[in-house]
């Protein structure tokens, strides 16, 4: 049995395209990406009991949210994507969520900066299962003139699981007391919330094991996914993919730089303790994120609709347009309200383009490749966006200005140098990319 006859005999009964059970499975993946936010970002909350327990600084904080995490995350996503592109997508997921989920419970049990250096990597290595496969499915469920959309409203998952992370952080942290369990011993509060948010996540592996795989469509005829196969489909239409990664990575960089600083900005420049943080800044991310993934999916899908050939890369540029001044504006403000009102377009506006950045590399690879592909592009956007994102603001704030209390403007700093390079960045690839849809021979 060659790997096409083994892949289309991993397929279950049809899945009609765009129907109730399509809308149906991504419903659970969201429900996955949400979770994998949810343990990803809880620490974000935690960030001055963290310090104080385990005695870091801010840049040591920043590379346990960032470089810990993206270091595997982006080491392991190529040779998933190549397991997406042969195997059953679903029990890949399942795997993932299991292994992050007990990571992150061990996050809890962690006594020094490399104990918890160590376990973030496992974060990372469980949640490099989770995206690749989903974009995959989700390009299966659906056909291409709904792929945006959904694509968009599964992306815009990470924004609901940052808002619940940070909800049920900030309520679980302030009412979480001291525990002392057998072996253990003393555990912080904070140690305690990464194990009760954690080992929830095996449930929502199982209920990802329930989901009917849909058949491969966009299948190139004689085209096998080896990676060396994708980097040469790559390398000839380079342009086209590099500009358009390195586009979206840019931005990304903007938007985890942020969230991975903006509940420590709101209680070292407003004093906000971790319950007010949870409730109103959570709030804020969940609903401008949830609104953002929503318009953003509708505005690339009309402008595809009418015949805008580039609308995927459009919704980049409009979304750099409505994030950056407004999230200068929230950073710097001099009251709460005002800044929370800035952070909200903000965090509308960097909702708005992800769907669209895969729906675009999907519409120029073959589905054999796309589970690759999509490890390539995550590794770029994890590298730059959760990688060095969080460690640039946390830089300003320990080398430039030197004060804890400049987080603000560190923050518009990062939003300073990253949003026009990924515009004119955008800009450059459309030219490229109308030359690799005239090729598309699938």
């Amino acid at each position: 049995m060659n790997e096409q006859t083994a892949i289309a005999a991993q397929e279950t009964a049809p899945v009609p395209q765009g129907g109730p059970y399509a809308w149906y499975a991504v419903s659970v993946l969201i429900l996955a990406y949400a979770f994998s936010f949810i343990d990803r970002q809880a620490l974000t909350l935690m960030v001055d009991p963290i310090r104080a327990s385990l005695h870091i600084t801010d840049t040591q904080l920043s590379l346990l949210h960032g470089f810990a995490f993206a270091l595997f995350y982006t080491v392991m996503g190529i040779p998933i994507g190549r397991m997406v592109d042969q195997k059953r997508r679903t029990w890949i997921i399942a795997t993932g969520i299991v292994v992050w989920s007990v990571m992150t419970a061990l996050c809890g049990l962690a006594r020094n900066f490399t104990h918890m250096f160590l376990a973030r990597i496992g974060v990372g290595v469980g949640e490099a299962a989770l995206s690749p496969g989903a974009y995959s499915l989700i390009g299966d469920y659906f056909p291409p003139d709904q792929r945006t959309q959904a694509l968009s409203l599964y992306i815009g998952a990470a924004h609901v699981g940052v808002g619940l992370a940070t909800m049920i952080g900030g309520t679980l942290i302030a009412a979480m007391p001291v525990v002392v369990l057998p072996h253990v011993g003393h555990l912080e509060p904070w140690q305690s919330v990464f194990i009760a948010i954690g080992l929830p996540g095996v449930l929502v592996a199982l209920l990802v094991l329930t989901l009917r795989e849909p058949v491969r469509t966009g299948v190139k005829a004689g085209v096998q996914p080896h990676f060396r196969e994708v980097l040469r489909h790559m390398g000839e239409r380079r342009s086209t993919y590099f500009l358009i990664i390195f586009g979206y990575s840019l931005s990304g960089m903007m938007w985890n730089g942020s969230i991975a600083w903006l509940p420590t900005f709101f209680m070292r420049t407003f004093g906000w303790t971790t319950a007010e943080v949870g409730m109103k800044y959570g709030l804020t991310m969940m609903l401008a994120g949830t609104l953002g993934a929503i318009t953003g999916g509708m505005i690339a899908t009309a402008l595809e609709r009418r015949g805008h050939f580039d609308a995927n890369i459009k919704i980049g540029l409009i979304s750099l347009l409505v994030a950056t001044p407004a999230g200068i504006f929230g950073a710097l403000a001099g009251s709460p309200s005002a800044a929370l009102a800035g952070i909200f377009v903000f965090l509308l506006g960097c909702a708005m383009p992800y769907g669209g950045a895969v729906a675009a590399l999907y519409a120029i690879t073959p589905n054999q490749m796309r589970g690759q592909v999509s490890a390539i592009y995550l590794f770029s956007l994890s590298f730059i966006g959760m990688g060095i994102g969080p460690t640039v603001v946390a830089f300003f704030t320990d080398h430039v200005f030197g004060n804890d209390a400049a987080i603000g403007s560190s923050l518009a700093m990062t939003m300073l140098i990253s949003a026009p390079l990924s515009a004119v960045i955008l800009w450059l690839s459309r030219r490229p990319y109308r030359s690799s849809l005239e090729r598309v021979d699938f």
